[in-house]
């Protein structure tokens, strides 16, 4: 394959294709994110259906196509956990042998009192709460009290609500990077310190878009690292670059919702660069998986497919698109609101190219390998490139 000037590497974020061989031990077996958008009878992606979504192993349900015009494969991943910070670092080329630490039983006594003294404010719920339900439950102590609301969920994540009459958002995120350094080191280092702001009165509060992501420090030598030590641009658009707690990239652009991401890969798409864009569109998850709405997260897909058909447009014979995700969330699962271990689909597009079907690939890691390859860069990672 001739060398591509641009990868656009785009993240569905959560939409899972079936469950995977070790689902049962998380707790998943029976899941599958995208069967159960297809369920809802509104699913319609024309797009994504010719490029051979259907033809990856698993999803012949969406149905097949004679002659797709992308290549195709469906991703195992090999990572211990099924987070979105371990699933991404996979992406870029880093198996994760051993998971983040949780705390399904809330934080211990002396994280909450180091956090608390760091702070300077008293400390609400410390349990694993639905982020929607914690500020109705504790919405109104936080505004009479002032304490912040710190919560978890089944993934390895510390989040802080608080409401922006209360605390400002650029004092939320100073607090989230202070708990962002105790909370380190093989029993504290969760994944991510996330900053919840909410705004609204008693009985009608409404988390905003300021959410922000504070991950730990990724481990060296991804594909990130990789392209821009190449002298490439690497160019990271929602929370990719808290993801990567910002390391491995030339510039971020941050957004608040898929259509703001998708209209950014339509302004990047327009720009002259050499190198990588990765995307995050995180609506599929935050808005629809964990809120467990099938018919929206169905209709999420539509938009994004509507979109997809005029982004191939914009493409040259020298890029290269990708699309793929880093877990599953099943909003109709009954077994759990939070993420679901599956597979995930990957579909790799280039004007011309001829299609192959690489089956069934062990390591989302190959995704790095694939992309490495592609721009013609070295890349010692854990992965196999399927070209």
């Amino acid at each position: 394959m001739k060398l591509a000037e641009r990868v656009f590497l785009i993240v569905l974020d959560s939409v899972g294709a079936g469950e995977a061989p070790d689902a049962k031990r998380f707790g998943d077996v029976g899941a599958h994110t995208l069967r159960s958008v297809y369920d809802t009878g509104v699913l319609n992606i024309p797009n994504l259906k010719k490029l051979g979504i259907g033809n990856i192993d698993g999803l012949e349900f969406l149905g097949t196509e004679d002659n797709p015009t992308a290549s195709v494969a469906r991703m195992r991943e090999l990572s211990a956990d099924k987070d979105t910070t371990i699933g991404h670092w996979e992406i870029a080329g880093h198996v994760s042998h051993s998971p983040m630490p949780t705390f399904p039983n809330g934080f211990p006594e002396e994280i909450l009192e180091k956090l608390s003294a760091a702070w300077g404010r008293g400390i609400l719920c410390n349990k694993p709460y639905s982020g929607t339900a914690v500020i109705e439950k504790y919405g109104e102590e936080h505004l009479e009290s002032g304490k912040l609301i710190v919560y978890t969920s089944a993934d390895s994540v510390l989040q802080i609500a608080a409401h922006k009459d209360i605390v400002s958002v650029e004092k939320l995120y100073k607090y989230c990077r202070v708990a962002r350094e105790i909370m380190s080191g093989d029993k504290y280092g969760v994944g991510r310190v996330i900053a919840r702001p909410f705004e609204g009165e008693v009985g009608n509060f409404r988390r905003t878009a300021e959410r922000r992501d504070f991950s730990l420090m990724p481990p060296e030598g991804l594909l990130t690292d990789a392209v821009k030590e190449s002298g490439m641009e690497s160019i990271a658009v929602g929370k990719i670059s808290d993801i990567f707690a910002g390391r491995g990239f030339t510039r971020s652009v941050y957004t608040h919702s898929n259509s703001e991401g998708m209209s950014e890969a339509d302004r990047l798409a327009c720009e002259s660069f050499r190198g990588l864009c990765f995307i995050n569109l995180v609506d599929f998850d935050m808005l629809w998986g964990h809120r467990r709405d099938a018919k929206k997260y169905a209709e999420g897909l539509n938009e994004f497919d509507r979109w997809l058909g005029g982004f191939l447009k914009r493409l040259s014979c020298d890029d290269v698109l990708m699309i793929t995700a880093d877990h599953g969330c099943d909003p109709s699962f009954a077994a759990t609101t939070d993420h679901t271990r599956e597979y995930t689909p990957f579909i790799m597009y280039r004007k011309g190219m001829t299609s192959e079907n690489y089956g069934t690939r062990d390591g989302f890691c190959d995704i790095a390998a694939t992309a490495a390859k592609t721009l013609g860069i070295e890349l010692e990672c854990d992965g196999k490139s399927m070209i």
